[in-house]
C-alpha cells in the first residue's frame, strides 16, 4: 500500500490516526491505530488488520471491528467450549464464517474432534488472519480443518443428518449476512444435523440489538426441543455484554471438562454463570 493511501474508515485526529466505527445512528467508538499491518478489498467486504494502542492487532471488516488480540479470545471461547461441553460425543464439527480463525483455534483442542469443517465465504479474510492475526488465529494448522471457501447458506442447503454440532460464527445482520439470522437457514441448520446434534449462533447484544436477538430465539425455539440463551462481556462489541442462543434436539446437560487447559476466560464456573440471564433478557 503507497504511503499516501489512506484506508477508509481511518481519520487523521490532532496528527493521529483512528478507527472511527460509526455503523450505529447513535454511537461512534475510536481507536487510536499505531499501523494499518493490511488492507485490502475483497469480492465481498473491505478487509483491514490494524496495530492498534489497547486492544492490540484487530480484524476490521467494513470499518466494523471483529476480533482483537487483547478481547477476541473471549467471544471464541464462548462460541465454542459451551457446545463442546454439551454435546458428549462431538466428532463432526461445521464452523460457518469465523473467518478470524479463533474458534477454529478453540475446536481444535478437543480431541475427540475428528472433522472441523470450515466454510467461510472469503477467502482472503482468513489469509490476512493466518498471516497477520497470529495472536487470535495460531494453532489452526491441524489436518482434520476442511476449509470451504464458499456462501455458507447455500451449503447449509445441501448437507443432512451430517454433523455433531453446528457453530454459527457470523458477522453482524447486515448485507449477505442478515441471511444467517433468517428462520429459513436455522431450519436447514436443523436438518444439517444429526438427530442428537446441537448449535450454537451469537446473537447479538441485548442491548441495542435485541429483536435481532429475540427473533434468533424464537426461531430456533420452533424448531428445536432445547433453546437456551448465555452471554459473556466482550469489551469491543457495541454495549460490551453480548448473547450467544443455543439450540439441541437432545443434549442440554453439561459434561467433565474435557479439553486442555489453555483457556483465558471459559472455565466450569463461567460455563454455569452464562445461562444466569439478567432479569431483562428473561422477560
Amino acid at each position: 500500500m503507497p504511503k499516501t493511501s489512506v484506508p477508509p474508515y481511518i481519520h487523521e485526529i490532532n496528527g493521529e490516526m483512528w478507527l472511527v466505527e460509526d455503523d450505529r445512528d447513535n454511537l461512534k467508538v475510536s481507536y487510536r491505530v499505531k499501523e494499518i499491518i493490511y488492507t485490502a478489498q475483497s469480492s465481498y467486504q473491505h478487509i483491514m488488520i490494524l496495530d492498534t494502542y489497547d486492544f492490540g492487532r484487530m480484524l476490521v471488516l467494513d470499518g466494523v471491528v471483529q476480533s482483537t488480540e487483547q478481547d477476541g479470545y473471549i467471544y471464541n471461547e464462548m462460541i465454542t467450549h459451551v457446545p463442546l461441553h454439551i454435546h458428549p460425543h462431538p466428532k463432526k464439527v461445521l464452523i460457518i464464517g469465523g473467518g478470524d480463525c479463533g474458534a477454529a483455534r478453540e475446536i481444535m483442542k478437543y480431541k475427540q474432534v475428528e472433522q472441523l469443517h470450515f466454510c467461510e465465504i472469503d477467502e482472503l479474510v482468513v489469509q490476512a488472519s493466518k498471516e497477520h492475526l497470529k495472536g487470535v488465529s495460531a494453532g489452526v494448522e491441524d489436518e482434520r480443518i476442511h476449509y470451504l471457501f464458499k456462501d455458507g447458506i447455500q451449503y447449509m442447503k445441501e448437507h443432512k443428518n451430517e454433523f455433531d454440532v453446528i457453530i454459527v460464527d457470523s458477522s453482524d445482520p447486515v448485507g449477505p449476512a442478515a441471511q444467517l439470522f433468517e428462520f429459513d437457514f436455522y431450519e436447514n441448520v436443523f436438518h444439517a444435523l444429526k438427530e442428537d446434534g446441537l448449535m450454537v449462533c451469537q446473537s447479538e447484544s441485548p442491548l441495542f440489538y435485541r429483536e435481532v436477538m429475540e427473533n434468533t430465539h424464537r426461531s430456533l425455539q420452533q424448531l428445536f426441543p432445547i433453546t437456551k440463551q448465555y452471554v459473556a462481556v466482550v469489551p469491543t462489541y457495541p454495549g460490551g455484554l453480548w448473547s450467544f442462543t443455543l439450540a439441541s434436539k437432545q443434549h442440554e446437560a453439561f459434561i467433565a471438562p474435557n479439553y486442555e487447559q489453555t483457556t483465558k476466560y471459559f472455565n466450569q464456573e463461567i460455563l454455569q454463570a452464562s445461562f444466569a440471564l439478567p432479569s431483562f433478557m428473561r422477560k
